[in-house]
């Protein structure tokens, strides 16, 4: 089953490329954000067996998302301050305990 990705090649100022993988897009006062991850072409091709470590932590970025022209968008990062709003309202509000909720609906049947 292949899954359609959405990834996004930087450059740094040394020339180097980096292609990362947009793993959301979020609105936050007003704004468009997404979060990104390193895009590892070798994890795309890894088969995960019952002996594989699942608990491995992905490096996520949030960075702000303007619109340029029709089909492009400009990805602009974020100030500190702004940034550890950022990850609480992701932490919290946007992928927040989702069990609270299932507990919530059980609890009114």
């Amino acid at each position: 089953m292949e899954e359609n990705q959405d990834l996004v090649v930087f450059v740094d100022d040394a020339g180097d490329e980096k292609t990362m993988e947009v793993l959301d897009y979020f609105f936050y006062e007003g704004k468009e954000y997404a979060i990104l991850t390193e895009y590892n072409e070798d994890e795309e091709e890894h088969v995960h067996t019952e002996e594989c470590d699942h608990d491995h932590e992905l490096d996520a970025f949030i960075m702000q998302v303007e619109p340029v022209g029709e089909d492009e968008e400009e990805f602009i990062p974020v100030d500190e301050g702004l940034m550890d709003k950022l990850i609480d309202f992701v932490q919290n509000e946007l992928y927040g305990d989702d069990d609270d909720e299932d507990e919530e609906e059980e609890e009114d049947e």
